[in-house]
């Protein structure tokens, strides 16, 4: 079956723009970091631009970039893990969540599941500065036994800290300590 002119144009232009709209689809998912997948088609897409979300680092963020995934059921994850519970699989994954893992099957594409050694002296372990002690607290680079002492005073008596701005501020803390700290302490 032959197009007329005016047909073949329309099929070219439609497909030109689907090309377009594909391409900055793309673009979007691979430069932004925050982008929330709606559909299974986007996960199939991001898992071919490289994207993959290491479950056992993952943020409540990461978590809702995944269609599906409640806030709730992103901080459940979040919170098992800074506990030390570690996801070894999808199934994992699952049952943390009360799932059938059919359900996550099709986010498999860019989960990714990796070991890390708690032992490892090259993996910095978090500090949770609202239930550290004050020997935990110490073994924290750049803390001394006067920030520490600091950092407890005043979890108990102006309430635990929300994030490390709010740590921050409190202990009126300078930007470059802050800076160095971030990567030690959890909250």
């Amino acid at each position: 079956m032959l197009l007329s002119n005016e047909a073949m144009a329309r099929q070219n232009w439609l497909t030109a723009a689907r090309n377009l709209l594909g391409h900055s689809l793309a673009a979007k998912i691979k430069n932004d970091p925050f982008y929330r997948f709606q559909t299974l088609a986007e996960i199939q897409l991001a898992a071919r631009l490289g994207i993959t979300i290491d479950v056992n680092q993952a943020s409540v963020d990461d978590w809702l970039r995944l269609p599906g995934i409640s806030i709730h059921q992103a901080q459940m994850l979040v919170n098992l893990t800074q506990a030390g519970v570690a996801f070894h699989s999808l199934e994992d994954v699952a049952a943390g969540l009360g799932v059938p893992a059919a359900r996550l099957k099709p986010l498999a594409p860019i989960l990714s599941f990796y070991y890390y050694d708690p032992e490892s002296v090259c993996l910095a372990q978090p500090v949770n500065v609202n239930r550290a002690t004050l020997e935990a607290l110490l073994q924290v680079p750049m803390i001394d036994a006067s920030l520490a002492r600091r950092i407890i005073a005043q979890r108990s008596s102006a309430g635990p800290y929300r994030n490390l701005a709010h740590l921050q501020q409190r202990l009126a803390l300078p930007a470059d300590l802050t800076a160095q700290l971030m990567h030690y302490l959890r909250f």
